[in-house]
């Protein structure tokens, strides 16, 4: 399996180059050159455990690692460390099931890709050869970036910087970030939203003299963002999960579609069930679900992707995007594999803040369906979730749960859906408790925890128990235009 670049003009490599790297050469992302399909039945596959489809779905992308290298970096990463054995269990409620993706220590789905990263990174530096120390840039909207700063905490030959809006994340999210510890880890507060530190650590990644500079002092740039195809394949693994699980647990025939709904900003979690598909998983619908900052919404209904338009910071602050970087991959999917057609596009995303599909991919886009929630019907759908159901969401998976009954109702679709639930209500206890009023409304959100779980009989999750005891470690903060001297300061060149 080779991987070559969304613009075209970069290298091709293996899988083990690709994730090293992160982007290619030519500012564009890597895609395998075919998608590998699912030669196993259904049934088989849901005989597996999630470590055994985990193995089966990566290895067929990453198959220049050995069995053993991808069993290592499997067991590693999906172990005790998720407080379910499940790994990503699916729950019906309201209509719907919810297929849970924070179980793991950091509360957010990120865990699904980032608790195996560091150790297929670490794997493949091996194989490549590769002696400098990697450096991990990654920009996040507040869950990324804990993940990241976890999973490659004290990792030998890496060091992890993280940058983050220091005005737009939750309490607890900065403080799971900021208290981090590691002797390789630093994190970065930007005076800006998430888009100005994610087009900031773009902007390094194709600096080359920086990265020439860098290189003398034994040091390269790899990402953790789902821009790295790294991230991106083990996300494939819980949509196939669910399909088999449906199936196993006789919800669903063999071979009847499900429509999976996913609450997105920079399009990676949902591009990941494109792909599932794209391997034999039979999904109907993808319903893309935003918040106020909807340009992926306008897109899906219009084919204009639009980025002039002013930022809202809102409930749902992970969704908090306006330049949804991995929508890439997926146009050059629909664009039928054109990679003039997509420098085309993404230099006028650059230049101009827009771009507009063409007829053809215009129909193409068709398999997505694009609404949004504002903060107040998000809020709402936390409140008709738990009323309905005794199980509380997060205002994320709350985005996604509003989008997908605005789908039924205007579609009138009843297919079997999944909703990817995307971060655990742990780590908005102020939002949700607007309308389930289970603590006092002037109460800290460490103090919200803590009526949260016992209010409403929920256990708080090992990854935030006594997080507001420990030490911050990390105060940093700086403009946009200071990112690389604040990088080469923690570096000490």
């Amino acid at each position: 399996m080779l991987y070559k670049s969304t613009r075209g003009k970069g290298k091709v490599v293996k899988a083990s180059e690709a994730i090293i790297k992160g982007i290619a050469e030519d500012g564009g992302l890597y895609i395998p050159e075919e998608f590998p399909k699912i030669t196993e039945s259904f049934e088989e596959l849901g005989a597996m455990t999630y470590q055994q489809l985990a193995f089966y779905i990566i290895k067929k992308y990453f198959d220049d690692f050995s069995d053993d290298e991808l069993k290592n970096c499997i067991d590693k990463a999906y172990d005790e460390k998720f407080e379910n054995p499940y790994i990503a269990p699916l729950n019906y409620k309201s209509g719907a099931y919810f297929l849970e993706l924070y179980h793991g220590k950091t509360l957010a789905f990120k865990d699904m890709a980032l608790s195996i990263l560091p150790h297929l990174l670490k794997t493949a530096a091996k194989k490549v050869g590769i002696t400098k120390e990697i450096v991990i840039l990654t920009a996040t909207s507040g869950d990324t970036g804990k993940a990241a700063l976890d999973g490659f905490d004290s990792v030998d030959g890496t060091k992890i910087v993280v940058f983050y809006p220091k005005d737009g994340v939750s309490e607890i999210q900065r403080r799971q970030m900021t208290t981090q510890e590691g002797e390789n880890t630093f994190v970065v507060g930007i005076e800006g939203n998430f888009d100005d530190a994610q087009s900031g650590v773009k902007e390094i990644f194709s600096d080359e003299k920086l990265n020439q500079f860098l290189n003398e002092k034994g040091y390269m740039f790899s990402s953790a963002n789902s821009i790295n195809i790294g991230r991106l394949v083990p996300q494939v693994v819980y949509y196939v999960y669910s399909y088999v699980n449906l199936l196993k647990d006789k919800k669903i025939k063999n071979g009847e579609s499900i429509n999976v709904v996913v609450p997105t900003g920079n399009f990676g979690n949902i591009l990941a069930a494109f792909y599932a598909k794209n391997m034999g998983v039979p999904i109907g619908k993808f319903i893309c679900a935003s918040n106020e900052n909807k340009v992926l919404a306008d897109f899906a209904n219009t084919g204009v992707y639009d980025r002039r338009r002013e930022f809202s910071v809102t409930n749902s602050p992970s969704m908090d995007i306006l330049i949804s970087s991995n929508l890439e991959r997926f146009l050059y999917e629909i664009s039928g594999r054109d990679e003039e057609l997509i420098s085309t596009l993404m230099e006028q995303l650059k230049k101009d803040g827009k771009y507009e599909l063409n007829d053809q991919m215009k129909d193409r886009l068709g398999i997505l369906y694009g609404d949004f929630a504002t903060e107040e019907e998000t809020l709402l759908a936390v409140k008709k979730v738990y009323e309905a159901s005794n199980y509380v969401i997060d205002t994320h998976t709350a985005v996604a749960y509003d989008v997908y009954e605005k789908y039924k109702k205007n579609t009138g679709d009843n297919a079997v859906t999944v909703i990817a639930s995307t971060a655990s209500p742990f780590k908005f206890p102020k939002s949700i408790n607007e309308v389930l009023n289970f603590a006092d409304k002037n109460a800290s959100e460490f103090e919200m925890v803590e009526a949260l779980s016992k209010n409403l009989d929920l256990k708080i999750p090992k990854g935030i128990e006594g997080l507001d005891k420990k030490e911050i470690r990390h105060k940093t903060t700086c403009k946009k235009d200071e990112m690389r001297e604040v990088i080469k300061k923690f570096l000490g060149v």
